[in-house]
Formats: C-alpha cells, sequence, structure tokens
C-alpha cells in the first residue's frame, strides 16, 4: 500500500483514525473500512484473491482495485470450475481486454492455476491457506506501517506449499499480501478504527 513508510493512524474526513493508505485515495476507504483484513472463506473467493494479488504483483492495488469489476466479468467471476475450462479462444481474449491488466505470464498463471484447483477437492483451497495461518496472540498490532511486514515465515512457507502443490506466481510477498486481505493477519494499525471490525 502506498503512503508515508513509517505513517501512523491518522484522521479522515469524519475524525476516525485509519491507515494512511486508507486514506489515500477515495477508492481505498470503503475497501479500507469494509473489505481488507476481514476473514474470507470458499475456494472461489480465495482464488479470486489469490488471482488478483498475483495481477498486482509490480503495480499499485488501486490498479486493480479499479478494474475488480471487469476482472470479475473476463474471469467468470473467478469460479475455479469454469475458468479451468477457459479455451485458447478466451486466452485470446484476455489478452485483448484492456479492462484488466494484459499480461502474459499472470493470464497464463491464473489459468494454470485454475485448472491445478478445479481438481482439488471442495473446501482443499480454503483448508489449506487457512492453515497458515499465525496466531493472533503472537502478533502485536503494527503502531505504524513501518511495522508492517512485506513477507513472514507463514507467507514463506504458504508460498512454498502452494508452488509445491502446482501454482504460480504465488510468491512469499504475494501470499503475505493475500494473508492480509483475507483476514489471516489483521495488520490494521493499532489506533486504527477499523482493527477491531477485522477480528
Amino acid at each position: 500500500m502506498s503512503a508515508e513508510p513509517t505513517g501512523a493512524a491518522i484522521p479522515g474526513p469524519d475524525g476516525k483514525l485509519r491507515c494512511p493508505w486508507g486514506l489515500s485515495t477515495e477508492d481505498y476507504v470503503a475497501y479500507h473500512d469494509t473489505e481488507w483484513g476481514r476473514p474470507v472463506h470458499g475456494d472461489d473467493a480465495l482464488f479470486e484473491r489469490l488471482c488478483l494479488e498475483a495481477f498486482q504483483s509490480g503495480l499499485s492495488w488501486i490498479t486493480i482495485l479499479r478494474r475488480r469489476e471487469t476482472f470479475r466479468a473476463a474471469f467468470s467471476d473467478f469460479k475455479i470450475a469454469d475458468v479451468a475450462t477457459f479455451t485458447d479462444t478466451d486466452r485470446t481474449r484476455l489478452l485483448a481486454d484492456p479492462g484488466i491488466i494484459r499480461n502474459r505470464a499472470k493470464v497464463d498463471a491464473t489459468l494454470a492455476n485454475a485448472r491445478v484447483l478445479a481438481d482439488w477437492s471442495p473446501g482443499d483451497l480454503d483448508k489449506l491457506i487457512w492453515s497458515f495461518a499465525p496466531d493472533a496472540a503472537n502478533r502485536p498490532a503494527p503502531r505504524a506501517l513501518s511495522d508492517v511486514p512485506a513477507i513472514t515465515d507463514e507467507s514463506k512457507a504458504l508460498s512454498k506449499e502452494l508452488k509445491k502443490r502446482g501454482l504460480r506466481f504465488v510468491g512469499p510477498t504475494t501470499a503475505y499480501a493475500l494473508m492480509q486481505a483475507c483476514g489471516l493477519v489483521n495488520d490494521h494499525l493499532a489506533d486504527c478504527t477499523a482493527r477491531t471490525k477485522a477480528g
């Protein structure tokens, strides 16, 4: 997330303290307040977040957030069973779609990952990802953005396990961003109004 690297929580227009990145653009406010850091479950929902975090690699999250609905339309709402059946014609369509990020490696990884996951039993992706959630009692609340890591031992382990099972574009930084977004960890700052709501 982009903001001052050592920034503490700051007040928004409503006077409530928030993580600085959550106030950096209007688009971020609702995402920060109601979604980021809240627990996400379900194979398709987690597949979507995994794909979007991979597409975000090397870009700002706001670029992805502003295109999320077009991503959903392009990838059949990230239903694993549907994306797994995409053909070369679909791939060509995706690479020509200006509403998404037309990165060949990321598109190919999304399609390949769906094919891998389609062979898993229902609930396996959810169970696997959540098995790497650290004990919240052992994680002090970050006071400033400089206290928030980019990777952790858990994200390295999750990345390693996902790769071992055949998934692509799931490095430890992407894995940690997934963990943050899906509520496996609560990286809202200690004084942030969204922290208690996130878990």
